[in-house]
């Protein structure tokens, strides 16, 4: 996930036709393929060599004949084609995040022997545009990043549950056919249809985020469609939560992550120094998240226009994404014990976010059931705040999932061992998102299959990011040779 991709909360405010367990789809890839007519980009800030095109693929893949729709994807050729081995692909974080400007982004990190060996390919996942997209038509103020899964400052999931209501009657109203055929296993067999139209035998993978388990569903469909495929920074594969369980890894990223805040914002010399050991930040937070819980204070330009607790904790769970982002927090933090605010933090339009909302609300909801009883999650909820208390109950809160109109159309897909040994997983220590504890097991999934690199650094993204170079040289040198440690490996 980047930096682009910390409004994956928001999303979070966002599986197969096949056995549980089994590694043939039932329902088969495209044996033939149109070849992809490409065209130049729109988009500014893109590479010259970017090109683009798109892929028909069945809206519904239990009727493969029947309805179609569009598939944006984009590529950067190998720069050098007599080294060139095939494609790899970029898929993104999420859900509700899309890759098709990658290529010429984060693609271009890449080490000159990696960007000759492959052509980068990007695309924009089934209902996010310029693919065929997909709008609920929220309420403005339900795209506030503090909303769901937030809690009431005295930890009351009321207010939670009637929004989750009337979002998904919004979905329900305005998503159209195609929202209830978003979700991951859906997003797998595109990336198949992507494959053949490219007419490579085999993809790799550079998977991030949410895409990690997007990369593991299509291993896991398509084992021997599968070449070098590295998941970087990963979620918890567990095939009854999904979501569910992502949400809830907040309670430990951020536990694994705040202590490195606290360090930083109590540095000598540091601009943005909020105390002078690092032991009081955290009390220092906790107090002023309860006092704004009671006395907001007023945020024109912002949303909500308020800085209240649970904006102040959404704050931090953002800044915690990346080091670089630390400054933010203490900034907000700084201003509010003041009694002022910073200027209001830019937000993407409104198009994008309802866009990016929908994409994500239909993934997390479609992929498995969620419970639907405000007991069970005003249960965990309590159960959090008294444990974690700086996430304040969020991880275990009610997302939209909890009033779906809609059953999901098959079960999830159960992530095994059974399948090439081509994976290589790199993690750090440290991740907010998606902490080293889901990452193990994904790597437990797994098992023969992967190898995993433990990068001691801290932050979101791992490879060419916020990782170290061993780690960098470690993923870099497999995907450019097909070499990985014989066994697991933490780089220090």
């Amino acid at each position: 996930m980047t930096k682009k991709q910390i409004t994956r909360n928001a999303s979070l405010a966002a599986a197969a036709a096949v056995l549980l367990g089994l590694t043939v789809p039932l329902t088969a890839s495209a044996a033939v393929a149109e070849p992809l007519k490409w065209t130049q980009c729109e988009g500014s800030d893109l590479g010259p060599r970017q090109q683009c095109a798109t892929v028909e693929v069945p809206m519904d893949y239990s009727d493969p004949d029947g309805r179609k729709i569009q598939i944006a994807v984009s590529r950067i050729p190998s720069e050098k084609p007599s080294a060139r081995r095939g494609a790899l692909l970029l898929i993104p974080g999420g859900p509700g995040g899309s890759s098709l400007q990658d290529p010429s982004r984060k693609g271009q990190k890449l080490p000159q022997q990696v960007r000759d060996a492959f052509d980068l390919v990007g695309f924009a996942p089934r209902g996010m545009a310029p693919s065929r997209a997909v709008d609920c038509g929220l309420d403005s103020k339900d795209l506030a990043l503090a909303k769901l899964p937030w809690p009431a400052p005295d930890g009351s999931v009321t207010e939670t549950m009637a929004t989750a209501k009337r979002m998904s009657e919004a979905c329900a109203r305005n998503g159209g056919e195609l929202l209830r055929h978003i979700s991951t296993v859906n997003e797998a067999r595109d990336l198949d249809r992507v494959r053949a139209a490219l007419g490579e035998n085999k993809l790799s993978a550079w998977s991030s985020s949410y895409g990690t388990y997007v990369g593991a569903v299509y291993g896991q469909l398509f084992p021997h469609r599968t070449d070098r495929i590295v998941l970087d920074s990963n979620d918890n594969p567990d095939h009854t939560r999904v979501g569910r369980a992502w949400l809830a890894a907040f309670e430990a990223g951020v536990e694994d992550n705040f202590p490195e805040f606290a360090k930083w914002a109590s540095e000598r010399g540091n601009p943005y120094r909020v105390a002078r050991k690092a032991a009081d930040v955290r009390p220092l937070f906790l107090r002023l998240a309860e006092r704004l819980d009671r006395e907001p204070l007023p945020w024109p330009g912002a949303s909500p226009a308020e800085l209240n607790g649970n904006v102040l904790r959404q704050t931090m769970l953002t800044s915690l994404y990346d080091p670089d982002n630390y400054p933010t927090l203490a900034k907000t933090i700084l201003a509010a014990l003041k009694g002022t605010v910073p200027p209001a933090p830019p937000m993407p339009p409104e198009s994008v976010m309802q866009n990016a909302a929908a994409v994500g609300a239909g993934t997390l909801c479609n992929d498995v059931a969620w419970p639907r009883s405000a007991a069970h999650y005003q249960k965990g909820v309590d159960e959090s705040r008294a444990k974690f208390p700086l996430t304040a109950g969020m991880p275990r809160g009610a997302m939209l999932c909890a009033a779906w109109p809609f059953t999901p159309k098959e079960p999830a897909v159960r992530i095994t061992d059974r399948g090439p040994s081509n994976i290589l997983l790199v993690q750090n220590e440290r991740d907010v998102a998606t902490p080293l504890a889901g990452a193990r097991e994904m790597r437990r999934a797994l098992g023969d299959r992967a190898v995993m690199v433990t990068v001691n650094s801290t932050g979101h993204n791992a490879y060419l990011a916020n990782g170290n170079a061993c780690g960098d040289r470690t993923v870099s040198r497999f995907l450019a040779t097909g070499k990985r440690p014989a066994s697991d490996v933490t780089c220090d």
